[in-house]
């Protein structure tokens, strides 16, 4: 997970179909949130004082990364990318052509959302969100690629249903993944999955929880209580706030996806 690997390729390509509050003081947000396409003039060099996040509005994978930016106060500019027709010059930035990609302002480019969320983490001051101890940092690792293998199951379930398939047994081990989270909180005794406060691991897995409404997953929560209340307590960080959707909204761009026509500018 922590390396280029196929599964995660796979879940980020995923992402640029199926998948605000003001941001934290010291951000900045770009003047127009519509993506760039093929054909687009690349932008500038970036700013002295700020980072650069390639991105996309409805993307889980670079929210996680957007979730960083707004918790630390980092600097940044936000230049989001059409997946379907994405510009020459991304790609030459990122030949994967994925988001979140980030550029400094000496032009150094970094992708994947684990990789580029530690860079920022390791890299800006403020409020760190990695363990201090190399155990700490490793078992937050560790539960993260836990966690990637249940990422396939938040797609295959909603595209299983429209396709009239029996989803059942998806649902099932959904819920099966969602209980071992919520032991893993009753285990620790800890409101979050890093301790009392939110860490990284927190802000990993929160975009796809923001989409269960729209996912029509909701119910496989049930019984688990504790998962619940880390929701609530997650609903209400700033960060969250400010990088958010609406349900109506994911709801809305979901079905424009479906129909294969995918409109990441909707709501601007």
């Amino acid at each position: 997970m922590f390396a280029v690997s196929s599964l995660h390729f796979n879940l980020a390509r995923l992402c640029q179909g199926f998948f605000v509050a003001s941001l934290h003081t010291s951000t900045v947000k770009m003047a127009s949130e519509k993506c760039l396409a093929k054909g687009s003039a690349a932008p500038g060099p970036v700013p002295k004082d700020k980072i650069r996040i390639y991105s996309m509005r409805f993307c889980p994978f670079a929210q996680r990364a957007r979730l960083v930016l707004a918790a630390k106060g980092i600097n940044h500019e936000t230049v989001n990318i059409h997946l379907k027709e994405k510009p020459e010059w991304f790609l030459a930035k990122n030949p994967l052509g994925l988001v979140p990609t980030l550029e400094t302002p000496a032009g150094e480019i970094i992708y994947e959302s684990p990789i580029t969320c530690d860079y920022l983490d390791e890299v800006y001051a403020g409020k760190k969100l990695l363990p201090s101890s190399p155990y700490g940092k490793a078992q937050q690792k560790m539960m993260l690629e836990h966690f990637s293998k249940v990422l396939p199951l938040f797609y295959k379930i909603p595209m299983g249903r429209r396709k009239g398939d029996d989803v059942t047994g998806l649902e099932a081990e959904l819920k099966e993944k969602f209980g071992k989270l919520n032991e893993d909180l009753v285990k620790k005794k800890s409101k979050f999955f890093g301790g009392d406060s939110i860490t990284m691991i927190d802000y990993m897995m929160w975009p796809w929880f923001e989409r269960l409404a729209a996912f029509g997953l909701e119910h496989c929560m049930d019984g688990t209580p504790e998962l619940k209340k880390w929701t609530e307590l997650m609903w209400e960080d700033p960060a969250v706030k400010a990088c958010m959707h609406g349900t109506d909204t994911y709801r809305v761009y979901i079905e424009a996806y479906a129909t294969g026509k995918p409109d990441y500018d909707y709501g601007l």
